[in-house]
């Protein structure tokens, strides 16, 4: 493990990562992919959470259960894993199931920055998609998939954090692929995509419009004014549960720094026309190089 370095990195699938120690005292490493940072970790206390849209989700996963109760957990993508850790220290006994595609990544990761003991995590790798849409003919469950020694069927959290460096690709950001995950969700259970937009929003408009066609109640958290036409590039949650979304009808789980939350009514004006995404038309997430973002 990395507790007496300060900074590591390795090459992968020709690709470069790097593993820096931010904070000496809580022993924080942030991990990073060809500069883009992807995830921070505490190795003395997994409920540290760096970044504001990672703490939304936690917020999100945390109105789901009673406090402590173990919940089923289905992580597609999860950089450093992040909230797999704050999952299993928060809610010890959950079993939790992590759909990793860089294995070499997440290896190496694992190697340098350890699990909390006793997490149960199983750790599949493969294309989220791929893995969703499985033959599950041979499992004990109609429509589940047997991954890694755990069944992938009645996730009551779902986290969808499917990044390739700075992009999400369309095949993971797609009708056909989030009514896969619904497919493979408790009834009410939570799903939560992690998205990167900016004003005037159009690509996150689009993916939560796609997601309400697919789920019964959807919210918007972000922590950049929507209506903010100089707003930055930044990241945009979409929460969505095939019952209620939990936390959106108490946004002072958020703490006192709320972030921006749409929901409802507000949540219809926001998304107007914005067209549902499939498989036929969808599209990467946007260029965070491209010059309207400057």
């Amino acid at each position: 493990m990395l507790a007496d370095r300060r900074r590591f990195s390795f090459a992968f699938d020709g690709r470069k990562a790097t593993l820096k120690r931010v904070n000496r005292a809580s022993e924080s490493y942030e991990l990073s992919v060809d500069g883009v940072a992807q995830s921070v970790v505490s190795l003395t206390d997994a409920r540290l959470l760096a970044w504001p849209y990672v703490q939304h989700i936690a917020r999100a996963i945390d109105a789901v259960a009673a406090p402590g109760a173990p919940v089923f957990a289905v992580h597609l993508g999860a950089g450093a894993m992040a909230l797999p850790r704050y999952v299993a220290v928060t809610r010890p006994g959950s079993p939790q199931l992590v759909v990793e595609f860089e294995r070499e990544l997440c290896e190496a990761v694992l190697a340098a920055l350890p699990l909390p003991e006793g997490a149960d995590i199983a750790i599949a790798f493969g294309d989220a998609r791929a893995l969703a849409e499985a033959d599950a003919s041979t499992s004990g469950s109609p429509g589940a998939v047997t991954t890694a020694g755990r069944e992938w069927q009645g996730a009551e959290v779902t986290v969808v954090d499917l990044w390739d460096a700075a992009t999400i690709r369309a095949h993971v950001a797609s009708l056909e692929f989030y009514r896969l995950v619904a497919a493979r969700s408790a009834p009410e259970g939570l799903v939560a995509v992690n998205l990167l937009d900016g004003h005037p929003f159009e690509y996150a408009r689009a993916q939560a419009a796609t997601l309400r066609k697919v789920f019964a109640d959807v919210a918007v958290v972000t922590d950049f004014d929507p209506d903010d036409a100089d707003g930055p590039l930044g990241n945009v949650v979409v929460l969505a549960s095939g019952g209620a979304v939990a936390v959106a009808a108490h946004p002072e789980l958020f703490g006192d720094e709320r972030p921006f939350v749409l929901h409802g009514a507000t949540l219809d004006t926001w998304i107007g026309d914005a067209k549902v995404l499939t498989d036929a038309d969808g599209v990467d997430s946007p260029d965070i190089d491209d010059p309207r973002w400057a």
